[in-house]
């Protein structure tokens, strides 16, 4: 198994819709070949807006395969046109 920590720094005023685009996001998640669990999570600091979601899967491969689906492209081509304020940020923590 291995934890995927996916970083993102959302444009002021697009929480909601950032928040609402993660829960379908999740949805699909759930559905991917390899996926264990996803949960989003808000710096709450004060600042621009910042997500994570960690998501656990099998194992790296089973993630690699999801983040090259047209579904998280289609996906991330729309988050970065209107929501985000800069590209995703992947992290690998580690089997566990």
């Amino acid at each position: 198994m291995v934890t995927i920590g996916m970083n993102y720094f959302v444009l002021p005023g697009k929480e909601t819709v950032f928040e609402d685009a993660c829960a379908s996001v999740i949805q699909v998640l759930r559905e991917a070949e390899g996926h264990e669990e996803s949960k989003l999570f808000r710096n709450v600091e004060k600042g621009d807006p910042e997500y994570l979601i960690v998501s656990r899967w099998n194992d790296e491969d089973a993630f690699r395969a999801f983040i090259r689906s047209d579904k998280f492209r289609k996906v991330t081509s729309w988050g970065a046109e209107n929501i985000l304020a800069g590209p995703p940020k992947h992290t690998t923590y580690g089997a566990g």
